[in-house]
């Protein structure tokens, strides 16, 4: 299986534009730039943004995984995902996660997000190598 996103850019860092489009269409030329990076002052979106929404959405799905193999059915989950950066880039991710269980206790709630935490697949793969393809067009 792959899915796929792209990105288009144009111009310079500060005054230039781009748009990202997914696969699903989801995202169909969604503006990001600089000022929706990192001013805050336009619409749209940026990379932090979009890997905190990936990484609450994995780790959600994976709590309800985590769960449903216990014979557990939530009946509802909510996680909040932060990504922090620092000078030297994104310094890390916290996942704040609700749910409402019936039959659950609050030790066995965290033992599982606790355990998501490591098998949620965004979770792995921000500790993979990355590799990348150049194709100079003109």
């Amino acid at each position: 299986m792959q899915r796929k996103a792209k990105a288009h850019w144009a111009g310079n860092i500060k005054e230039g534009k781009g748009d990202l489009s997914t696969q699903s269409g989801v995202l169909n030329k969604t503006n990001y730039s600089f000022r929706t990076r990192f001013v805050g002052d336009e619409s749209g979106t940026n990379p932090e943004e979009l890997l905190a929404a990936a990484h609450a959405g994995c780790f959600t799905m994976a709590v309800s995984y985590a769960l449903t193999e216990k014979g557990v059915t939530p009946i509802e989950l909510d996680t909040e995902a932060t990504v922090t950066m620092d000078s030297t880039g994104i310094s890390g991710i916290h996942l704040l996660i609700t749910g409402n269980i019936p039959g659950s206790n609050a030790e066995a709630f965290e033992a599982i997000t606790k355990e998501a935490e490591k098998s949620c697949l965004i979770s792995k793969v921000l500790n993979i190598p990355v590799s990348s393809q150049a194709l100079l067009v003109s």
